[in-house]
């Protein structure tokens, strides 16, 4: 059964870090792309991050770009989104998905791209 899980979600003040991770089963992440995306209240979900675990090419959403890093453990089968110097605007359900690229890793990088999601971990930052 494929399933992506995510955890490491939780509650931090401005200015914190928190660690997401993202574990696949029933099928390994080689010659994948695995993305990060996020959905706000009352907003749409959006991509924060992608990796291709062909490559090691990674994109960024300009909103996270020096602050978060998108990686991989290949031993244990699980991406990484190492969240640094979070605001409250990072308040958010975030979600990895993983799909077999057909496109560079930042044209990947959109919802409608992934057909294998988790179920989401809550990410908010209090101010």
């Amino acid at each position: 059964q494929v399933q992506l899980v995510e955890s490491g979600g939780g509650l931090v003040h401005t200015g914190g870090s928190l660690r997401l991770s993202c574990a696949a089963s029933g099928f390994s992440l080689d010659y994948h792309a695995v993305g990060w995306f996020r959905q706000a209240p009352g907003k749409e979900r959006e991509e924060v991050s992608c990796l291709s675990t062909t490559d090691g090419s990674t994109y960024y959403a300009d909103s996270v770009k020096g602050r978060f890093t998108i990686s991989r453990d290949n031993a244990k089968n699980t991406v990484y989104l190492q969240m640094n110097s979070l605001k409250p605007e990072d308040t958010a359900v975030y979600y990895c998905a993983a799909e077999r690229p057909t496109f560079a890793v930042q044209a990947m990088c959109l919802e409608f791209n992934f057909s294998s999601w988790g179920q989401g971990t809550q990410v908010t930052v209090s101010s």
